[in-house]
């Protein structure tokens, strides 16, 4: 079965023809299929519109919020309730295409886990958005080491097995793929059209490129250091403390030989400051130690991931 799921926010002059497209689409694949359509919080006629929707269209399945999620929020209900062993998230807006889930599926059967879309002749301002997209997806191309021109494209397509794992927060929808690529699975783009809107406005501004920025920070931290957050916070904690060291036999080098009081400098500030900073540092390393071992111990989870077991008897 194919779960598409539609986040969905004040869109109700879209959703219509949107759910028509999908249906031409999805029933000349001949297989089973369901249309996931989550309100994320719509102040429009968007849930009234579904309603009459699911009269005419037995396959399509809605779920709200009763305030606004946010979009990852609503990828990650839809993610939760679909039942298909392959997720197409798509946009509300019309600026996808429908048809395109045919060249994802085909890419899909190649072999790869996740072939997300890439809107190379993307439809949108260049400056509020083209732009500052071009520079966010370099930026996490560069920190994550998945290189893929179009983070932000909602149009992907994923096994769900990969999916078991991912717990989304924040505005992470858009790091699926790096989340897969580090547990091993087979990551590809392609092209795919984009289209301008027509009807409605966009939800996003520039203020998406700090989120991007920190959300970077967060993926970065849990990949290379959830399970050992002491060298992070014990790693910056030494360096404090050896600025300590060397500040204090600065301090005494400038009494020493040039007779300078060291109450006329601000090295007593900086030894103080930078010494307890480190050790404080430390001590958060070491309560985050005890934070991750309660986590995996508690809900008896491992912190690695086995792939296939081979010539092994089942535990009893």
């Amino acid at each position: 079965m194919i779960s598409v799921i539609i986040p969905i926010l004040d869109e109700e002059k879209n959703l219509t023809k949107l759910i028509t497209q999908l249906n031409i689409v999805l029933e000349d694949l001949g297989t089973s299929y369901e249309i996931i359509a989550v309100d994320d919080g719509s102040r429009d006629n968007s849930l009234s519109i579904l309603k009459g929707l699911v009269k005419k269209f037995k396959f399509l399945k809605i779920a709200t919020f009763r305030i606004n999620q946010g979009q990852t929020a609503a990828i990650m209900a839809g993610i939760e309730y679909s039942n298909g062993k392959i997720i197409i998230p798509i946009d509300a807006d019309l600026q996808n295409d429908p048809k395109d889930i045919v060249k994802l599926l085909e890419k899909l059967n190649q072999g790869y886990d996740v072939v997300s879309g890439w809107r190379k002749n993307r439809k949108d301002s260049f400056f509020s958005r083209t732009f500052i997209s071009i520079l966010a997806n370099w930026l996490i191309s560069k920190v994550s080491g998945v290189k893929l021109h179009d983070y932000g494209c909602t149009l992907k397509a994923y096994k769900k097995d990969i999916l078991e794992d991912v717990k989304l927060y924040g505005e992470m929808h858009r790091f699926i793929p790096i989340y897969a690529s580090w547990q091993g699975a087979k990551v590809t783009e392609i092209e795919i059209n984009h289209y301008p809107r027509v009807y409605g406005k966009s939800k996003y501004g520039l203020s998406r490129i700090f989120k991007v920025i920190l959300d970077i920070f967060v993926v970065t931290f849990l990949n290379k250091y959830f399970t050992k957050p002491i060298y992070v916070f014990g790693g910056f904690g030494i360096i404090l403390l050896i600025l300590c060291f060397f500040s204090i036999i600065y301090m005494f080098f400038l009494k020493i030989y040039y007779n300078l009081s060291m109450i006329q400098t601000p090295l007593p500030m900086v030894i103080v400051m930078t010494f307890v900073s480190g050790i404080l540092s430390i001590l958060m390393g070491l309560l985050a130690e005890i934070l991750v071992r309660t986590y995996f111990e508690s809900q008896n989870k491992s912190t690695y991931s086995i792939s296939k077991l081979i010539n092994f008897k089942k535990k009893k």
